[in-house]
């Protein structure tokens, strides 16, 4: 079991590295192509359309592959599509290579975290805050590598770096052995076979367990981290430009606000997984989105270096949780769904991380950049609202089990 929850560590550490690239190259790439940043929008949108893609159909090829061999086949397309982004071709190849590269970090993604939150029983939370930290690391690391390529003329080579570490990885998914878990690893393509001999009705029912009150609580949390990772990702693509524009930081020291963002999410994530497990998930969320409220709300009023990165260390601590406890937090409301939640929610994500940075880049293009950043607060007011109405819903769940679990009084005639 250690050996799969470090492999997946470095499998999140590599698409922590996949996922903010782009973003901390942005601004040279764009200026490379001659391109505007709507249209750089535009190009962070088809790489999560394809994260999208990966995330829906991992259960397919799971089923056909086993999911180690549907790990082997993401990370070989994520390390095809970095070396492709490497040979800086013209750029209307670039949005089929963005495709692949999201296809292959967005199944990575969905088929680690639906395997970490089924195994693991006890202090889940714990586990996924670990698996964060280190997609939180290659997050933080990836600009702060890109800064210096920068500052060389030498940008292009970031994406070598993401290839060289697909390259490990996929070594170690196929060579390693994890036990009595590699039956499971090799379960869902048995599972696919048997299931074609079984009824359509019993398999339907299987696919998709989620009626009534449980469909409600699964549309409320898709829309929930549709808005999160769309903040999330906005904020790590184009924090950088929004810094350019407001206060004029050069490009490469710019690059560094995100590397700050991504120091305090790993951070944060060490303690989050306990912290969360103390306070209860739904605090733990509650509480961290409306912080993040607050922050997003100063941010636009900010017009020093300092303060534009004290806001920005401080956003990262309080997001660093959100995504690990909400998606843990979830499955628990959902339970018997473990199998499925996850994947339906890092899909959602996928959705808001393409879109929602679209929307700022068209943002930062027609709008001032103050106004963009009021966007984010706007995101992240709903993403409050959503909190507050999952905490009544726990809130309410615990409170009917607690009156079931009540033993009712016995009469004494004696």
């Amino acid at each position: 079991m250690k050996r799969l929850i470090w492999i997946g560590c470095l499998s999140y550490f590599l698409i922590g590295l996949a996922h903010v690239v782009l973003g901390s190259v942005l601004p040279v790439l764009l200026e490379h192509y001659d391109r505007e940043y709507s249209q750089g929008g535009t190009l962070i949108f088809t790489q999560f359309a394809g994260f999208l893609v990966g995330v829906l159909i991992s259960p397919l090829l799971n089923r056909r592959f086993g999911k180690r061999g549907g790990l082997l086949i993401a990370i070989s397309l994520l390390c095809a599509a970095e070396l492709a982004y490497l040979l800086l071709p013209p750029w209307e190849l670039l949005y089929p290579t963005a495709v692949c590269a999201g296809f292959g970090f967005g199944m990575i993604e969905a088929v680690i975290g639906t395997i970490i939150i089924a195994a693991i029983k006890e202090k889940t939370a714990v586990a996924m805050s670990r698996l964060e930290v280190f997609f939180g690391v290659g997050a933080m690391v990836m600009p702060l590598i890109a800064s210096g390529f920068i500052s060389q003329g030498w940008w292009r080579f970031s994406f070598l770096v993401i290839s060289l570490f697909s390259l490990v990885t996929l070594l170690l998914w196929s060579k390693s052995s994890f036990g009595e878990i590699d039956a499971e690893l090799r379960a869902d393509r048995k599972a696919a076979n048997v299931s074609g001999t079984d009824g359509n009705a019993a398999s339907h029912k299987k696919r998709f367990p989620y009626q009534g009150k449980s469909l409600g609580i699964l549309v409320l949390f898709m829309v929930f981290f549709f808005l999160y990772v769309g903040t999330e990702m906005s904020l790590a693509n184009f924090m950088p430009a929004i810094l350019i524009e407001k206060i004029g930081m050069k490009e490469a020291f710019a690059t560094l606000s995100v590397t700050c963002f991504w120091v305090a999410m790993s951070i944060g994530r060490i303690f989050s997984g306990t912290v969360a497990e103390r306070i209860h998930y739904r605090v733990y969320v509650l509480f961290s989105c409306a912080v993040t409220l607050v922050l997003l709300a100063v941010f636009p009023l900010t017009g020093a270096v300092w303060s534009a990165f004290a806001v920005i260390l401080l956003l990262g601590l309080f997001m660093s949780g959100i995504f690990s406890i909400a998606l843990v937090f979830a499955s628990k409301l959902l339970q018997g769904t473990e199998e499925s939640t996850p994947s339906i929610l890092i899909a959602s994500g996928g959705v808001g991380g393409a879109v929602l940075p679209l929307v700022i880049g068209w943002c930062m293009d027609h709008l001032q950049v103050n106004q963009t950043a009021w966007m984010l607060a706007l995101f992240t007011l709903f993403m409050v609202i959503l909190s507050i109405a999952a905490f009544f819903l726990q809130h309410k769940q615990l409170r009917l089990n607690d009156v079931k679990n009540t033993p009712l009084p016995t009469s004494n005639n004696g």
